[in-house]
């Protein structure tokens, strides 16, 4: 693939085999995002987790200080009370069994995360050859199957994310975007790390974080020094 003179001059910026502590990979990061969108800041870590065995699946979210920079669309299946619930606390979308066909059979996903109450979730089952490829499947795991809407509607809107392993157990999430401050950058960075470290498998034999890379939309990846991110 070739890339432009943009992203050649940004290599070179930089030591590409070195190891960075996270100010300085931050600071890299954050200058070599020039392109003229708010670029996000992304951080993607393998891992030597073995997602085919459950237990060593990581699945979990984390409500980030400074938020994500992204409008964050939600759609809550629900019914009775909690339909109204859920339109107070600010869901883009509520609705139950009728949004069925609308997502199944015309495509409509216009929506970043949906919330469901566990009385919904045999509804929102059938959905999921549509929604499973694409993450959009709720789960008690990540907070999003919940008869509080209120908080999880609240904590979405506030800057929650989702962290899982894909099926080559690496994780991507976004840590902010470029027009945060670096100080910005490293709190939601500490406050995401805790959160991986924290769910580090009791399971797993060998090393937990084998690489782990800071990177915006357009720029090149940086490498983190992975012994100082660890616990």
């Amino acid at each position: 693939m070739k890339r432009g003179k943009k992203y050649q001059d940004a290599v070179k910026s930089f030591d590409k085999a070195n190891q960075y502590d996270v100010a300085e990979a931050i600071s890299l990061v954050k200058k070599n995002a020039t392109a003229k969108f708010d670029e996000t800041i992304e951080l993607h870590i393998k891992t030597g987790c073995d997602g085919r065995h459950a237990e060593q699946q990581i699945r979990g979210a984390v409500v980030l200080p400074h938020g994500t920079g992204k409008t964050v669309k939600v759609l809550v299946f629900a019914k009775g009370v909690k339909l109204d619930e859920a339109q107070a606390a600010g869901a883009d979308y509520v609705g139950g069994e009728e949004l069925v066909p609308k997502i199944q059979n015309e495509g409509w996903l216009d929506f970043d995360v949906i919330v469901a109450t566990p009385d919904m979730m045999g509804v929102v089952g059938r959905l999921g050859r549509v929604l499973g490829p694409k993450g959009l499947m709720p789960n008690p795991k990540a907070g999003t199957v919940t008869m509080d809407v209120t908080k999880a509607i609240n904590d979405i809107k506030a800057g929650k994310i989702e962290y899982r392993l894909d099926k080559t157990n690496i994780i991507h999430v976004p840590v902010g975007k470029a027009s945060f401050t670096e100080e910005q950058l490293s709190d939601n960075f500490q406050t995401l790390m805790g959160a991986i470290n924290k769910a580090k498998p009791s399971s797993l034999k060998g090393q937990y974080v084998k690489s782990a890379t800071l990177t915006s939309t357009m720029g090149p990846g940086v490498k983190l020094n992975v012994t100082k991110i660890t616990n």
